[in-house]
């Protein structure tokens, strides 16, 4: 059996060598049917390569390595870029997904990512080596996850935002 991962793994790696994986949680629903209960599984899992791109994918499956796999598709599918400055944030943001609100703030080099796991998860594979964080709200991990996803893909750099203005921005 244990052969049999690392072969589905080594595929997987092959397919993807330049994007890292973290499964964040991995869900259990069941029904109860004439024979019993049946369970089916489903798997938040976030992808990113490190450098700036960042996807999270919802999978669901009768088996967890199936939700796994499914999660890990649909995440590499919704890459998307993530402006930082060097291994911080620009500027500090606000991400709000339904009843979550996550604020990301800038910190000064050597601090480390002081996040919970789930919106760890999301800012360790966007690149991000430098931040503070704080959960408002709900602690759901999927309302974190895309809270911090949304609050990533609102941050703007300073060209952009002296394009928006047509104003030079002073040091």
């Amino acid at each position: 059996m244990a052969m049999r991962r690392e072969a589905k793994k080594s595929a997987a790696e092959r397919e993807n060598p330049e994007f890292d994986d973290v499964v964040v949680k991995v869900y259990r629903c069941s029904k109860v049917v004439r024979g019993g209960r049946r369970f089916s599984f489903s798997a938040l899992v976030v992808v990113g390569d490190r450098n700036g791109r960042v996807g999270i994918g919802y999978g669901k499956a009768n088996e967890v390595p199936s939700a796994v796999e499914k999660g890990r598709k649909q995440a590499t599918r919704s890459l998307g870029p993530i402006r930082l400055n060097g291994p911080t944030l620009p500027h500090a943001v606000m991400g709000r997904f339904g009843s979550s609100r996550v604020r990301l703030l800038p910190a000064s080099a050597g601090t480390g990512v002081i996040a919970g796991a789930s919106v760890r998860a999301v800012l360790e594979l966007a690149g991000v080596h430098d931040c503070l964080t704080k959960v408002y709200g709900s602690t759901s991990p999927k309302n974190l996850v895309k809270a911090t996803l949304d609050a990533l893909t609102s941050l703007r750099d300073r060209s952009q935002i002296e394009a928006l203005r047509e104003v030079s921005i002073a040091s």
